[in-house]
């Protein structure tokens, strides 16, 4: 399965299990993809940033970060970086490979 069939099956069941009962919300930031320099340069300027996790999921108290990654994927340099950041903050940092493995964390 790929990253983006994965990061579709997550969302469509946290919106179905959570988000529709108002119990929690899952969006994504999305910051890939090509883009001309001007592009690039405003989504910087106006917040963008390298390394920022696939998915981000609010729960009463509680925000969690997501990476997914296919079976054999690895993180980059930057979203190993992010990751640090984001545990250093005290929040929850998880790489995800499956639904079933995503599904575990509620």
């Amino acid at each position: 399965m790929s990253e983006d069939q994965l990061q579709q099956s997550i969302v469509i069941w946290f919106k179905n299990e959570y988000q529709m009962h108002g119990k929690g919300l899952i969006f994504s930031c999305p910051n890939g993809g090509s883009r001309n320099m001007l592009e690039a340069k405003k989504l910087k300027q106006t917040g963008a940033m390298a390394g920022v996790s696939d998915l981000i999921v609010l729960l009463p108290s509680k925000c969690l970060f997501i990476e997914l990654k296919a079976e054999k994927g690895i993180q980059s340099e930057v979203q190993k970086i992010f990751e640090e950041r984001v545990k250093n903050l005290n929040f929850d940092y998880f790489i995800i490979r499956s639904l079933e493995e995503f599904k575990k964390l509620f």
